[in-house]
C-alpha cells in the first residue's frame, strides 16, 4: 500500500464510502492518515463496577451475561445488557441497534466505555463505546484516549477509525528528515508521529505528533513555493527599462503626491522589471492605501517599452472600476475591457482590464509584458498559470492583494514572490469612526442615519451576512439582506433603499451600483460583496449586522467601502453576540485603523482561517498546522536551507 493509493483500495470502502470520504477531502491513503482528530475523549481510567460513579468519563472490562430487545413506550426497540464483572453488575443500553444482539451475544469479553447515569434507579451505560476483546487484543475504541475525527453523514467515528488502524498496519512511512535533524530540533520520526497522532497513550504523544505534523505541511508549502520560483527563474523576462524623464512627468502630473511607501514600492517593481528574471512581486496594502496607482505606474513603464498590460479582477464591477480609471489616467492609451458581458478590445490595446472572462482572450493579445492580479486569492491556482503562460518568455507579474495578511504568513504563502508593503495612507483619505452600537439603541442609529441623508445628502451601505433566511439552527437569528431590505424599506420610508447581493445577474448588480454612484439610491442594503472595490466617493456611513460573524480584517475591508469622499465618515456595529470576549474583539476595532495590526491581533484571537477569510483553492490551506506557530514556519526554513 502506498501513500498516493486511493482509499477504495482498502477493506469496507466501495463505491458508496469512497463518495462520501471525498466530502470531508479524502481521497487517497496520505488524506486519511492526515485527517486528524479535532478532539480527544479520555477513556483511559478503568474502574469496577461496584464503585462506578455517576456522570464520570471511565472504562470497565468485564463480561456479557444477557442481552435482549424490549419495547420502549414509543413502540421502538431497545437493546438492555448486563455486564458483569467480580464486583457485580450493570445495564447497558442502546437504541435502535438491532445487530448488537447478535454482535454481543452472551459470554462475550468486552470494554465498554462511556459516562454512566441513572435508570430504574439503578446506574447504567447509556449508548456507550463498545469493543470485543481477546486476550491478546490492543484495544482501538476504548480504554485509552480517543480521538474524535471531523464527519459526514453515513460515516461514524468508529469505523473511520477502524480504516486507519488497517492502513496504519499495512504502511511504512518513510521519513524525509535524517536522524541528526530529528535530534537537532527535538522532532518525532514521521512514521511515529502519525501513528500517535491517531492512537496516543498520553496528552504528550498528542502534542509532539501535532508538532512533527504540522512542521511537515510548513515544510511543504516552502518546498512548493522554491520549486515554483526556480522555475520562474529559468525563464527569461521580458525586460522592462525605466525612462526617469517621461516616468517623472507622469507622476508629477498626477493630482495627488505619492506616499513614501507608494514611492518604495514603484522603486522595488521598477528594479524587478530591469532583471533577467521575470518579476513575480505582491503588492499588499490597506483598503485605500493607494495599490492601483502603482499598478498604473507599472502599467505605464510596459506601454513604454511597446508592451502590453493585462489587469484580471475577480469581479465585474472591480474590473468595470479599473477600466474607468486607466481611462481618465491614459486618456491616449488604447484601453480594452474584457468581462463576460462586456468584449471592447482589439489584439494590439496597451492595457486590458477583465475578469476571468480574459482567460478565454490571452492567446489574441501577442505583446504582453506585465500581468496584474488583483486579489489573487479570489481566483484558482489553475485559472492564473492559464493567464500566466507563455513559451520562451515569461511575462512579469504583480499580485495585488488588500487583505490584511500578517508578515509571517505571507511571507511563508507567497514565499516564491518578493514582498512589497503599502504601510501607510494618501493624506486626503479619511479614518473612519466605528462605533460599537448596543441593540437597545438600534432605533436612534436609524434615525441617526436618516438624519444624515437628510441633511448632508449623505449615503449608506447596511452590510447583512446571509443572502436568504436560513432555517439552521445556528444561523436563524442572523439577518438575512432579502427580509432586513424589506423591514427597512418600512423604516426608512422617506428614502430610496438598493438591494445588492450575490445571487444578481452582472447586469442587476451593475444597474443597482449604477443607480447607486448616481445619488438615486439613499441606502444600498447589501451582502459582504461589496467587501472588495466598490469605490462610491458619496456613501460615508456604512452599518454593519451580526458583526461578531466577521473577521475583524472582513470587518476593516468592509469599513473601507466608506470614508473615500470628503465627507466625515462612520462604521456602526451591531453583535449578535453579547458575550465579552465578542464585544472585546469589536471594540478592537473602534480604536485600530491599521488592516495590519486587526490582523495580527485577530491571528491570536480566532486563527489564521478568520484572518485570511479564503480557501485559495490548494494554496496555503493548512489541515493541521496554524499560522500563529512561528517558531515551527522558522524552523521549516532553517531545514529547507540546509538542505539546499
Amino acid at each position: 500500500m502506498n501513500l498516493n493509493d486511493s482509499v477504495s483500495i482498502l477493506p469496507f470502502v466501495g463505491e458508496s464510502y469512497r463518495k462520501k470520504l471525498e466530502r470531508v477531502g479524502i481521497k487517497t491513503v496520505f488524506d486519511l492518515l492526515h485527517h486528524i482528530p479535532h478532539r480527544y475523549i479520555d477513556f483511559s481510567k478503568f474502574t469496577k463496577i461496584k464503585d462506578i460513579k455517576e456522570g464520570e468519563l471511565i472504562s470497565v472490562a468485564g463480561e456479557i451475561i444477557s442481552i435482549k430487545n424490549q419495547p420502549t413506550k414509543s413502540g421502538k426497540l431497545m437493546q438492555i445488557g448486563t455486564l458483569n464483572d467480580e464486583s457485580g453488575t450493570i445495564s447497558l443500553i442502546w437504541f435502535n441497534q438491532f445487530y448488537l444482539i447478535k454482535a454481543l451475544p452472551s459470554g462475550s469479553r468486552v470494554i465498554i466505555s462511556g459516562k454512566a447515569s441513572w435508570f430504574n434507579r439503578k446506574l447504567a451505560f447509556f449508548s456507550p463505546q463498545y469493543e470485543k476483546m481477546d486476550y491478546d487484543h490492543e484495544t482501538v475504541h476504548t480504554g485509552k484516549l480517543i480521538g474524535v475525527y471531523p464527519l459526514t453523514s453515513g460515516i461514524s467515528n468508529k469505523w473511520l477509525k477502524a480504516r486507519i488502524n488497517f492502513a496504519l498496519k499495512k504502511i511504512k512511512i518513510d521519513d524525509f528528515l535524517g536522524k541528526k535533524t530529528l535530534k537537532k530540533y527535538n522532532l518525532l520520526d514521521f512514521n511515529d508521529s502519525i501513528n500517535k497522532i491517531h492512537f496516543p497513550k498520553s496528552l504528550e504523544d498528542i502534542e509532539k505528533a501535532k508538532e512533527r505534523l504540522s512542521l511537515n505541511e510548513f515544510y511543504n508549502l516552502l518546498l512548493e513555493s522554491k520549486k515554483r520560483r526556480e522555475k520562474l527563474t529559468k525563464k527569461k523576462s521580458i525586460r522592462l527599462t525605466v525612462d526617469n524623464k517621461l516616468l517623472d512627468e507622469f507622476i508629477n502630473s498626477l493630482p495627488f503626491k505619492l506616499t513614501s511607501s507608494q514611492e518604495r514600492a514603484v522603486a522595488e517593481i521598477l528594479s524587478d522589471l530591469d532583471k533577467k528574471t521575470p518579476m513575480n512581486r505582491l503588492l499588499q496594502g490597506d483598503v485605500g492605501s493607494g495599490k492601483t496607482i502603482v499598478a498604473a505606474i507599472s502599467a505605464f513603464v510596459a506601454f513604454l517599452n511597446g508592451y502590453q498590460t493585462v489587469i484580471m479582477a475577480p469581479t465585474q464591477i472591480l474590473a468595470n472600476q479599473h477600466y474607468e480609471l486607466f481611462k481618465k489616467l491614459f486618456p491616449k492609451i488604447e484601453i480594452s475591457l474584457v468581462t463576460s458581458n462586456s468584449i471592447k478590445h482589439t489584439a494590439y490595446s496597451n492595457i486590458i482590464v477583465g475578469t476571468h472572462a480574459l482567460l478565454n482572450k490571452v492567446d489574441e493579445f501577442k505583446k504582453i509584458g506585465l500581468i496584474v492580479i488583483d486579489e489573487q486569492h479570489k481566483f484558482g491556482v489553475k485559472q492564473i498559470e492559464l493567464l500566466t503562460k507563455s513559451t520562451k518568455f515569461r511575462a512579469n507579474r504583480l499580485t495585488m492583494t488588500a487583505t490584511p495578511i500578517p508578515r509571517t504568513i505571507a511571507k511563508t504563502l507567497f514565499s516564491d514572490m518578493d514582498l512589497s508593503v503599502l504601510d501607510e495612507m494618501p493624506q486626503n483619505r479619511r479614518q473612519v469612526k466605528t462605533w460599537l452600537v448596543p441593540n437597545e439603541k438600534r432605533e436612534k442609529a436609524y434615525e441617526w442615519i436618516g438624519s444624515q441623508i437628510t441633511n448632508h445628502k449623505s449615503q449608506c451601505f447596511i452590510i447583512c451576512p446571509l443572502v436568504e433566511e436560513s432555517e439552521s439552527e445556528t444561523l436563524k437569528d442572523i439577518k438575512s439582506v432579502k427580509s432586513e431590505f424589506i423591514k427597512l424599506k418600512t423604516v426608512f420610508k422617506n428614502f430610496k433603499l438598493g438591494l445588492l447581493h450575490g445571487k444578481l445577474k452582472e447586469k442587476e448588480k451593475n444597474a443597482v451600483l449604477s443607480e447607486f454612484t448616481s445619488r438615486r439610491i439613499d441606502i444600498l442594503v447589501s451582502t459582504p460583496v461589496v467587501e472588495v472595490g466598490i469605490d462610491i466617493p458619496n456613501a460615508n456611513i456604512i452599518l454593519i449586522e451580526a458583526a461578531d460573524r466577521f473577521g475583524l480584517a472582513g470587518l476593516h475591508q468592509l469599513r473601507g467601502r466608506v470614508g473615500r469622499g470628503d465627507k466625515e465618515s462612520y462604521c456602526l456595529l451591531f453583535s449578535e453576540n453579547e458575550s465579552e470576549k465578542a464585544r472585546k474583539r469589536l471594540t478592537a476595532l473602534t480604536k485600530i485603523n491599521s488592516g495590519f495590526k486587526l490582523a495580527e491581533l485577530d491571528l491570536k484571537l480566532r486563527g489564521a482561517g478568520e484572518v485570511l477569510g479564503i480557501k485559495q483553492h490548494g494554496v496555503g490551506e493548512l489541515k493541521i498546522a496554524d499560522w500563529s506557530q512561528t517558531k515551527l514556519i522558522n524552523i521549516a526554513k532553517e531545514i529547507l536551507e540546509s538542505s539546499s
